[in-house]
């Protein structure tokens, strides 16, 4: 339990360090697409990958993408069901209906 603590927090300690100066001919990524790689890996529980998308951006950055996308989704999960995204929202999260 501790350990998995410690490397999170050892994560987003290094996160901002690990990030690779602008190196010739490497574009830099965006916290939108460093949340979309970060969701894809943990949804396929892919922790390498998760990493390396956490150590493009800052955590707050990171945080702010996945909060997006998770807005987004549920936006476009509402439209797709004819539910409202308070519905698709509780339904996602196993919670009872409203």
């Amino acid at each position: 339990m501790f350990d998995t603590i410690r490397r999170y927090a050892g994560r987003l300690r290094t996160s901002a360090q690990a990030r690779p100066v602008d190196a010739p001919g490497r574009r830099a990524h965006n916290l939108f697409e460093a949340a979309a790689v970060h969701v894809v890996a943990r949804a396929e529980d892919d922790q390498d990958r998760m990493e390396e998308a956490a150590a493009w951006v800052s955590p707050e950055a990171l945080s702010f993408g996945v909060s997006e996308l998770a807005c987004r989704a549920v936006v476009a999960l509402a439209r797709e069901r004819d539910e409202s995204p308070g519905a698709v929202a509780r339904d996602l999260l196993g919670l009872p209906a409203a």
